[in-house]
């Protein structure tokens, strides 16, 4: 007989339900499915690792800041193609660019104007290109790295084709061609970062990034909190350089430009993903 004032699998207390199983989910319920439902509340955000939330506040920017540290590397490995073999020339870092632009002009040897200038103008038309984009696709940011970074593979691989058989340093109209391909792609990079806009991850400035990095940090007596986050910048960039470098010199240019294809195709599958999510870090306000 069952005690008075309960009912079957009801608390005494206005008849709410009892707990079931030591209070874990009711038995029609596995955990899987649990977490299917929790993941249903947030647009099926995918689950962060926790050293995600330590790179940034994980509520404002999701997995974004993994997405933007992949296109740093692929900076790397992009720039270093374009300074070793296509003549003392880079493709996303502009101030760098600006800088050798002027030794060209001040009749350093090695160097070479027309170079300079087509990065630039290339980048900016790329740039211009993310910027309308961003305008187009403001609402969500994951979407926006979706079809952003979408687009940058096609032009990486379009380039990586046009260096098909080149050698080291690629001469001629070839030469012209993968810059243009290669600044038009880094300069939408760069747009659709700033319009994404994860602090410290401009995904090719590191001279603010570093600075902050030693003006922020605890011996200087600041808070020293976006210490992993910086520092992740720097090591992305380097490692980036480092291979594009090693596979420029030791084998070609097109083995680095393959590398960074492959690389940033998968950071657009893992957008793909991330596109989808409903959460309050991916999609912005009317």
């Amino acid at each position: 007989m069952e005690a008075p004032g309960r009912e079957r699998g009801l608390t005494a207390d206005r008849g709410r339900p009892g707990p079931r199983h030591g209070g874990e989910n009711p038995p029609d319920m596995s955990e899987s499915d649990a977490d299917v439902t929790r993941a249903d509340a947030v647009g099926r955000a995918p689950r962060a690792a926790p050293w995600v939330g330590r790179l940034a506040a994980y509520a404002d920017h999701g997995p974004l800041p993994v997405v933007l540290l992949g296109l740093t590397v692929v900076t790397g490995v992009v720039d270093a193609v374009s300074y070793i073999a296509l003549g003392h020339v880079f493709v996303a870092n502009m101030t760098g660019n600006v800088v050798l632009l002027g030794f060209a002009l001040a009749g350093a040897p090695g160097l070479s104007v027309t170079a300079s200038l087509t990065a630039m103008a290339a980048f900016l038309v790329g740039a211009a290109i993310g910027g309308a984009l961003g305008r187009r696709i403001a609402h969500h940011r994951g979407a926006l790295a979706r079809t952003g970074i979408a687009a940058e593979v096609v032009l990486l691989a379009a380039a990586f084709v046009a260096a098909l058989g080149a050698g080291e340093p690629i001469t001629g109209s070839r030469r012209y061609a993968v810059i243009v391909l290669l600044a038009v792609a880094l300069g939408g990079q760069n747009a659709v970062a700033r319009r994404i806009a994860v602090p410290d991850l401009t995904t090719t400035v590191l001279t603010l990034t570093l600075t902050a990095l030693a003006a922020d940090a605890h011996f200087a007596g600041g808070p020293g909190s976006a210490s992993l986050r910086r520092i992740a910048a720097v090591a992305a960039m380097f490692a980036g350089a480092l291979a594009g470098g090693l596979l420029t010199v030791h084998a070609s240019p097109a083995a680095a430009l393959a590398l960074a294809t492959a690389t940033a195709g998968a950071i657009a599958l893992g957008a793909h993903r991330i596109a989808r999510s409903r959460a309050g870090w991916a999609v912005r306000g009317p």
